[in-house]
């Protein structure tokens, strides 16, 4: 058995270990004080408003953070060149520690001030990708970068609309930001689950089928384009541009689905790091499907769609895949028990419950916040539990982080 270290060399060896110990820490604080807030609302005011801040710190602080986590160490794979040192991790993870200081606690600074930090870790982030990527000419994966730059962009967004009272252009900002998510998912899980699953369930690889990746990937890509302009203000603009709007959803659930269905989902019930990653992206259908139901005043709750894509799809891939990096990069056999599956299924039914309860029973909208929510950091508690005694450790085998 490997014995902890919790030394500055390990913890800081490789992106993944420090950043995901510490965004699951801060999933777990942020939707538990969300949780209380609702229960038994008090005086609190975060920067920006404490809707802004939920959404801004979901987005930007918990789901963009694992992505950098996913990406720098994934760039050193890829590559074989180092992009960060020890020392830079660490001076990476504190800006990111800061940038949460001074949004959830509104400290006397201006909020410029406030802007320049929180903006800091993801462009020394996609600094520190892009090295290695043109360091080796790997133009291949070079699309990551400017993704992080969207992603900058929105965000300094989000700050500006809300500072200047726009609170309509910061909603909107969030929701492109979710798309753009969504769209990585689509992109990283087409080419990640169909190896896994024949190389976990032994089953052979699904050959693409050149149509339906790129109908599965465009029409995402122009509902980012699009969802920037308001999802609501396509709705009251003309019914042309609506029509569009839900066309493209309904057009990337269909593909999408059937995208997933080819890659073997019925050889993975017995492999938890497996059905789940498959589960989280059947979300990205229903997630797409809800999206147009709401653009044609099918449905009335919008958050149905957006938490299906947030909770579901988004977050049930981070807890699969963080989940799987972590065993993978630190030597140990790609197996996890039945408390990782009970986390994973936490994750979709807090999704489930957070879609079908406003939906079906509107009076229930505040209890399905809450009991969504208690589900949501129950899983991440249990990803705590049980790896961090593996993040923290050196790895089991002879191999260098």
């Amino acid at each position: 058995m490997p014995q902890p270290a919790s030394s500055f060399s390990t913890i800081f060896s490789i992106a993944f270990r420090s950043l995901f110990l510490a965004r699951g820490l801060f999933s777990i604080l942020a939707i538990s004080w969300w949780i209380y807030y609702w229960s038994a609302p008090f005086a609190w005011s975060p920067y920006g408003g404490i809707i802004w801040w939920h959404a801004h710190e979901m987005i930007f602080g918990f789901g963009l953070a694992i992505v950098v986590g996913f990406l720098l160490t994934a760039v050193r794979t890829w590559t074989g060149v180092e992009s960060l040192s020890a020392a830079s991790l660490f001076g990476l993870l504190s800006l990111w520690i800061l940038g949460r200081i001074v949004i959830s606690f509104n400290l006397a600074i201006s909020d410029s001030l406030v802007t320049l930090i929180d903006l800091s870790f993801i462009l020394v982030s996609a600094a520190a990708l892009s090295y290695p990527i043109i360091k080796v000419k790997q133009w291949r994966n070079i699309m990551f970068v400017p993704i992080l730059l969207i992603f900058a962009l929105l965000n300094a967004t989000s700050h500006w609309a809300i500072n200047g009272n726009q609170s309509i252009l910061a909603i909107n900002s969030f929701h492109t930001a979710i798309l753009l998510f969504t769209l990585m998912v689509v992109i990283i899980g087409g080419r990640v689950i169909p190896m896994f699953t024949a190389n976990g369930a032994g089953c052979k690889k699904a050959t693409p089928i050149k149509t339906i990746e790129v109908l599965s990937i465009l029409p995402v890509a122009l509902l980012v384009f699009f969802t920037f302009y308001g999802i609501n203000q396509l709705k009251s603009t003309t019914n042309f541009a609506n029509l569009i709007y839900a066309s493209l959803a309904i057009l990337a659930a269909i593909s999408n689905l059937l995208r997933s269905i080819r890659w073997g989902i019925q050889y993975t019930w017995c492999n938890p790091l497996l059905w789940s990653l498959h589960l989280a992206y059947l979300f990205i259908p229903i997630g797409f499907l809800l999206l147009a139901s709401y653009s044609l005043d099918l449905i009335s709750n919008l958050s149905a769609a957006i938490h299906s894509l947030t909770i579901g799809a988004i977050g049930g891939m981070i807890i699969a895949m963080t989940s799987r990096v972590s065993l993978g990069h630190t030597g140990r056999s790609l197996k996890v028990n039945w408390v990782m599956g009970f986390a994973f299924a936490l994750v979709f039914l807090a999704a489930l419950i957070r879609i079908i309860l406003p939906l079906a029973l509107t009076e229930f909208y505040l209890q399905s916040i809450i009991i969504s929510g208690g589900m949501w950091a129950l899983s991440f508690l249990i990803f705590l539990i049980v790896y961090a005694t593996i993040l923290l450790s050196p790895r089991v085998d002879s191999r260098r982080d």
